[in-house]
């Protein structure tokens, strides 16, 4: 694996984690527990650490991967990708869960969570790619 591969995985799986801990964890908190069934949660609201972190290190590897084999340079390329990424992504998971669940309970709180999304992993995709420095000439 190279290191542009290994920084972007490893900061990106680090800035996720500290950025959804920070939008969905405390910003948001109220408001997705208002509107999600919580008959979903672990008792306790406990979390399965283990779970989160190979999550959040697997979603930066994906990224990782998608801006790399798209040439991205700049932060404004890591914005835009990681944002059509993120806006694809929630969607498809989003109406996915919609159509076989009842973990949301109205139709706005799925459209919240894939703009809330797409803006989160735009915001990754610019720390990825800022991660990765310049490219030395060889």
């Amino acid at each position: 694996m190279n290191m542009k591969i290994l920084r972007g995985t490893v900061f990106g799986g680090i800035a996720y984690f500290l950025i959804g801990w920070l939008v969905y964890g405390i910003l948001l908190m109220g408001f997705y527990s208002a509107n999600l069934n919580q008959c979903l949660n672990n008792p306790g609201g406990e979390m399965t650490w283990w779970a989160m972190i190979v999550s959040n290190f697997a979603a930066a590897l994906l990224l990782t991967l998608i801006l790399n084999w798209s040439g991205a340079k700049s932060i404004v390329d890591g914005l835009k990708t990681g944002a059509i990424y993120g806006f694809l992504f929630a969607t498809s998971i989003g109406l996915s869960y919609w159509s076989m669940t009842t973990m949301y309970n109205n139709f706005g709180i799925l459209l919240v969570d894939i703009v809330v999304t797409t803006i989160v992993l735009g915001v990754l995709g610019m720390i990825i790619v800022l991660v990765w420095g310049k490219e030395k000439a060889m």
